[in-house]
C-alpha cells in the first residue's frame, strides 16, 4: 500500500473537519464531506470518488484549489494541491471548536484529606449498592 498519505510523510499539518466541499473534474461536480485541510492538500470522503491521478478544482466557500487526486481508499481520497495555500487562507476556512461547557459531576470529589463521615457512608454505599439500584441520598 502506497505510504505516501501516512502522518509521517506530510509536509504540514492538517485541521480536522467535518464540512462540505466540492470537487469539479471533467465538467462533473461532486459534493463531498472535507475531513482535514493543510496547505497542501486535503483528505475528503465520499461516494464514487475519482480516481487516483485525476486533475480537479477543489471548492470550499469561496477558496478554489487546483490539484489531483493522490490516493483513493475505502471511500476516501487525498487532494494533492498544484501550489500549497498561505496559512491564513487555510485557517480562514477552518472554524475555531465552540467552547465545551464544564461537566457537572455528581461524585464526591477526589482529595488527598480524609473522607467526612457523610461522604465516607455515601462512597462505602456507592461501591456495595446492587448495579441497577442508585446510590442512596441525603444521608
Amino acid at each position: 500500500m502506497d505510504q505516501s498519505h501516512s502522518p509521517q510523510n506530510r509536509k504540514s499539518p492538517r485541521s480536522h473537519l467535518f464540512m462540505k466541499a466540492t470537487l469539479e473534474s471533467g465538467g462533473r461536480e461532486q459534493v463531498v464531506r472535507l475531513r482535514n485541510l493543510s496547505a497542501e492538500g486535503a483528505l475528503v470522503e465520499g461516494d464514487q470518488l475519482p480516481v487516483e491521478g485525476t486533475e480537479l478544482l477543489f471548492r470550499r466557500d469561496g477558496l478554489s484549489v487546483p490539484g489531483r487526486i493522490a490516493w483513493t481508499a475505502e471511500g476516501r481520497a487525498g487532494i494533492a494541491f498544484a501550489q500549497a495555500l498561505e496559512p491564513e487562507i487555510v485557517l480562514r476556512h477552518v472554524p475555531q471548536p465552540k467552547p465545551r461547557p464544564p461537566m457537572a459531576s455528581r461524585r464526591p470529589p477526589v482529595r488527598s484529606s480524609e473522607l467526612s463521615e457523610g461522604e465516607r457512608r455515601y462512597a462505602q454505599e456507592w461501591v456495595f449498592r446492587n448495579p441497577g439500584d442508585p446510590p442512596a441520598r441525603g444521608r
